[in-house]
């Protein structure tokens, strides 16, 4: 479809759509909110007009409240910005609400390439064999996360599954109705979420959408693939990270892991329940009804007590013996029905998702270092021992930690998990928890620390059900990556380790901290060759690669689109796997409805499954190898001298919203890792790093360097060299375009005012020049008029989302301006700011 009928459509099913509902909001029986709904368009309006004409957001509400709202009163005018961050959120939840409803129709107008296109292509191809092979031994798996990048409640993720169904019906009087209930439910938390919470906000999505999505999207694949006796369950799996990320997050405890744990099994017994009930009212036949009476029963009492669980034997053999007895006696009636259950239990058999299990190596290093000095090996630190002294000792030294206690709460804490894991397994299954993720690894010390401490809890080596993951996310960890894992397979106790695990390695790579710390181009690139190395390594030794990548929601933490940049992997790099971690606003935006959830899925398969199968494979030139690593380091020079710039802390300390981010109630962890008193890059989160950018609406992270690399390649007359390989490397075009959409996300209008400041008004300055640098630069070698020419509809949302929440960053700007000044409000001038992250972030949907 051209793209101006794409448009039409994205204008019908979506823009007039919100429109229409938005006015309803004008009628809402609330005190007061009448005059800020009538007032909202005039206060965007006002804004947008005054920051183009270099007015600052002081100002611009200044006037605002004097000429348009008549409020005099600093309070009042508090009180008034209240109510509309108020009147805003809810406007995103409408929106997101509309945009979903429309997510089927737009869909079917795209160039994605589905899992039904893709067996169209096959048949015009006739490659069902490779198919048929790949399909029965490929994955995905998506890993969910808490990284506090959303903060919808249960109840209000209710109400906009409840308006997705009505604007579909265009009911518009019911929809009326729960946008009453909307405007009176709070959109925020109460209090600080704890771990637990948060993996019960997860867990929503896993109940309402996953389940039955994953069911039907193996039943399609099944049913098509032309291969009677395919049975690879394992198509789409689903990780967890919320109750067992304990890297930064004190709050994170071995009771909280068990209570997850248990969590995650108790309501995927509900789920086989409702299965089985609705079944049952089927397959009324009397042979059948002892045995699905019985396991009816077992999973009743599975679903209260948490003593009380079954085995995946123990729930899938009686629907086995059902399914013969109903081929035998009954015809087959209903068969399909039961194959469906049955495929849902070798599926998620009793684990639902796989709990991960990571920590952070520096907390391994001070366990280890305790143990040690415990046991005598060493007086009062690990430098003590030799490097082949310290591998003797954790491969071959036998210390009991069942009968130790220690004082120091974070090593008792992570031997009591370890010890408990087991039990974990032994509930919800062998894959209920069997990935133990290292952060930060930098050497072989990462592995052999928690290899080490598996030993000293009981666990045997030659029975160790646990894949051990090092995470190489910082720059020196993906240099030293290669020898790093070449070290630990030359290892004989690790090798045997890795024979009584199939001989697969998964190794994660994180371009959150990557990005951080080596900028947008570089870190991209260097995970990319980093990938190409280690497959290589594993390829020699007959160990499959698999690679878990670390991506969050904006191009800056390796977001984006997610098929395109899969789809851009070369046949040097591993390819027997996607692994890839879903989080906030993610989880909403993109698998946050059972369409979405099915068409995003299908997305990453044909990513995975079309190289090699279809046209030309994905091949980097010599030359073209050059040139990019001539944009990453030229880049990279540009981004570590902003780094490094002494303004650059205190700039996002004193003026973005970084420090607001603890005070927040959207996650249980902390904004930064360690307790120093003076803020460091490497103690900084990536997402509070990344979204106070974005709040400031300078995405940074997301482009800086580009400009100056491009155009430093430009100036040596390689300007054709570069847009070839924009056109011709799938890898650099996806790149690209995702920093397009950081730059189209960026309006420093907003905070022009800083040009001014004294102190920080040329740091300000150094940003905007590669802003508008990198804007050019991109522009020219894609050949493109505008940003994100090619993504009409992506385009589009943007700037509706942009518009909603505008009021929102200049109330926010507004009150770090007046605090600046430490008016008598300055505690309610805080809560305006912490108050607008919100609307500010669910807005962007990839914020952070």
């Amino acid at each position: 479809m051209h793209q101006s009928e794409r448009l039409e459509e994205f204008k019908k099913s979506v823009y007039n759509k919100f429109n229409i509902y938005n006015s309803l909001f004008l009628n809402l029986p609330y005190q007061n909110i009448e005059n800020v709904g009538m007032l909202i368009p005039l206060l965007l309006n006002h804004a947008d007009q005054g920051l183009k004409s270099g007015k600052n957001p002081e100002e611009i509400l200044d006037i605002f409240f004097r000429d348009y709202a008549k409020i005099d009163s600093e309070r009042d005018r508090i009180d008034f910005m209240f109510r509309i961050i108020q009147y805003v959120e809810r406007q995103v939840v409408l929106y997101d609400s509309v945009e979903d409803a429309a997510f089927p129709k737009l869909q079917k107008h795209s160039n994605s390439l589905t899992i039904r296109d893709y067996f169209q292509l096959v048949d015009k191809n006739k490659k069902w064999d490779k198919v048929s092979d790949k399909l029965s031994t490929f994955s995905a798996r998506i890993v969910l996360t808490a990284h506090p990048t959303q903060f919808y409640t249960p109840a209000v993720l209710d109400i906009i599954s409840n308006l997705r169904s009505l604007i579909l019906e265009n009911k518009v009087n019911d929809i009326d109705l729960v946008l009453q209930q909307l405007g009176l439910t709070s959109l925020i938390n109460a209090k600080k979420p704890t771990p637990l919470d948060e993996a019960k906000n997860i867990i929503y999505f896993l109940r309402d959408v996953y389940y039955a999505a994953i069911g039907d999207l193996y039943a399609y694949i099944k049913d098509n693939i032309g291969d009677v006796k395919f049975n690879n369950h394992n198509i789409m799996k689903l990780g967890f990270w919320p109750g067992g990320d304990r890297d930064g997050n004190p709050f994170v405890t071995s009771g909280i892991t068990k209570d997850v744990a248990d969590e995650l099994r108790i309501t995927l017994m509900k789920c086989y329940y409702g299965d089985l009930k609705t079944l049952q009212q089927k397959l009324t036949f009397r042979d059948l009804q002892d045995e699905l009476s019985l396991l009816r029963g077992m999973l009743y009492k599975t679903m209260f007590d948490t003593d009380n669980y079954l085995g995946y034997q123990e729930i899938l053999d009686p629907l086995l013996k059902v399914r013969s007895i109903l081929v035998e006696k009954y015809h087959s009636l209903y068969l399909k029905d039961l194959d469906h259950m049955i495929d849902k239990v070798k599926i998620f058999k009793t684990h639902f998702a796989t709990l991960d299990i990571r920590q952070d190596h520096s907390v391994h290093y001070k366990v280890v270092e305790e143990i040690l000095k415990a046991n005598d090996y060493i007086k009062d630190s690990l430098e003590e021992l030799s490097k082949e002294e310290l591998i003797d000792v954790l491969l071959n030294k036998g210390i009991n930690l069942q009968k130790q206690t220690f004082e120091l709460d974070i090593v008792q804490e992570t031997i009591q998990n370890i010890l408990q894991l087991s039990a974990i397994q032994e509930k919800n299954g062998e894959e209920g928890c069997n990935r133990y993720i290292i952060s930060n690894s930098e050497d072989i010390f990462s592995v052999l620390f928690v290899f080490g401490l598996f030993r000293w809890c009981g666990w045997d080596e030659k029975k160790l059900t646990f894949d051990i993951i090092p995470l190489f996310e910082t720059m020196k960890g993906m240099e030293s990556s290669s020898a790093t894992m070449e070290e630990l397979f030359n290892i004989p106790a690790y090798k045997a380790h890795l024979e009584n695990r199939e001989l697969k390695q998964t190794i994660m790579l994180g371009f959150s901290d990557g990005t951080k710390d080596g900028g947008y181009v570089k870190a991209n690139w260097e995970i990319f060759k980093t990938k190409e190395r280690l497959s290589t390594i594993c390829d020699e030794r007959n160990i499959k690669a698999i690679f878990f990548d670390g991506r969050g929601g904006p191009p800056a933490r390796g977001g984006g689109k997610t098929h395109r940049f899969y789809a851009a992997q070369t046949k040097d790099i591993a390819n027997n796997e996607i692994q890839l971690t879903i989080q906030g606003q993610t989880i909403t935006s993109t698998y946050g409805t059972k369409e979405q959830f099915i068409h995003n899925s299908e997305q990453l398969l044909t990513a995975g499954l079309s190289n090699n199968l279809f046209g030309k494979e994905n091949v980097i030139s010599k030359n073209s190898r050059e040139l990019l690593e001539q944009l990453s380091d030229l880049s990279f020079e540009k981004y570590d001298a902003l780094k490094n710039h002494d303004k650059f802390i205190p700039y996002l300390e004193n003026k973005s919203t970084l420090k607001y981010y603890q005070k927040a109630n959207i996650g249980s962890r902390p904004g930064k890792r360690g307790h120093k008193k003076k803020l460091e890059l490497s103690d900084l989160r990536a997402i509070s790093f990344v979204g106070s950018w974005s709040q400031l609406k300078q995405n940074v992270p997301g482009y800086f360097g580009i400009g100056t690399a491009i155009k430093t390649l430009k100036d040596q007359g390689k300007l054709e060299d570069l847009k070839l390989l924009f056109q011709d490397v799938p890898l650099f075009k996806a790149l690209m375009m995702n920093s397009m959409m950081s730059l189209a996300k960026c309006y420093f209008e907003l905070t022009s005012y800083m040009k001014d400041d004294k102190e920080y008004g040329e740091f300000w300055t150094i940003l905007y020049e590669e802003y508008l640098l990198s804007k050019e630069m991109l522009l020219l070698i894609s050949d493109s008029k505008i940003l994100m020419e090619k993504e009409p509809i992506s385009r589009e949302s943007v700037k509706i989302r942009e518009n909603i929440v505008l009021p929102l960053l200049v109330i926010q700007q507004y009150a770090l301006q007046k605090m600046s000044k430490d008016t008598e409000f300055n505690d309610l001038y805080e809560k305006i700011v912490i108050r607008s992250l919100y609307g500010n972030i669910n807005a962007s949907r990839n914020s952070a």
